[in-house]
């Protein structure tokens, strides 16, 4: 990198976006719903709903996340026999999941710190866009999985949509983001500097060497200061 990093993409969910709070709360709609609707659903539990992510999440990976969620929701109103009402229980699991949804406290201070010298991208696997989660108008480009035939991290083609939308070449786009597997490992096989963003200060997987590593978007600057000097 021959100069300063010239712009810098965020993940969104658990990078940017709080998203963890606004689905459990999400969810606990959906229960008090369906325990308003028949007494079947007194022996359904919050933890059982948040169990059926993950029972279908690794079949359903690669789909997008609205129908993953709508996967999920349908096995948790099977345990009550509330299959037929799927329609409803959705619209009212997304209603509250961005009625929720904010952004971490340090994101919207750390992107107005970054914003005069860096051009600013979302880029996400998600659903969570920037308007319904408080971050309406921070960035100069938005991308998401499953728009315009974008494939879901870690394709290659995701970050070439990427380095395509800031308009520079990969080595000046820096990449941030929470996942060790997507976001680090997967952008910079694609030639792009990454940033971990490791809130939960944990230890370091087996072979990932982040080009930075912070707790804090505040660190952000900082580290991306540091990124220049390394690669000057």
């Amino acid at each position: 990198m021959s100069g300063p990093p010239r712009a810098v993409v965020f993940d969104a969910d658990e990078t940017l976006v709080d998203l963890r709070p606004a689905v459990t709360g999400a969810l606990a709609a959906v229960l008090d719903e369906m325990r308003r609707r028949t007494p079947t659903a007194a022996g359904v539990s919050l933890a059982d709903l948040e169990a059926d992510w993950g029972a279908v999440f690794g079949a359903l990976s690669a789909a997008p996340v609205q129908e993953i969620r709508r996967a999920a929701l349908a096995r948790s109103l099977a345990r009550a026999g509330l299959d037929a009402h799927l329609d409803e229980f959705a619209a009212l699991f997304f209603a509250r999941r961005f009625a929720l949804t904010r952004p971490f406290p340090d994101a919207l201070p750390a992107l107005a710190a970054l914003r005069p010298h860096h051009l600013l991208g979302l880029a996400t696997n998600g659903n969570s866009r920037a308007e319904r989660c408080g971050l309406a108008g921070e960035f100069a480009f938005e991308l998401y999985a499953h728009e315009n035939g974008l494939p879901k991290k870690p394709a290659p083609d995701f970050y070439a949509a990427v380095v395509a939308a800031a308009g520079l070449p990969a080595e000046h786009v820096v990449y941030v983001g929470d996942s060790p597997e997507h976001d680090v490992l997967a952008a910079q096989r694609a030639g792009l500097p990454a940033i971990w963003l490791n809130r939960g200060r944990l230890p370091r997987p087996r072979g990932l060497t982040p080009d930075a590593e912070v707790s804090t978007l505040a660190d952000l600057p900082d580290a991306l200061a540091r990124l220049r000097t390394a690669k000057a």
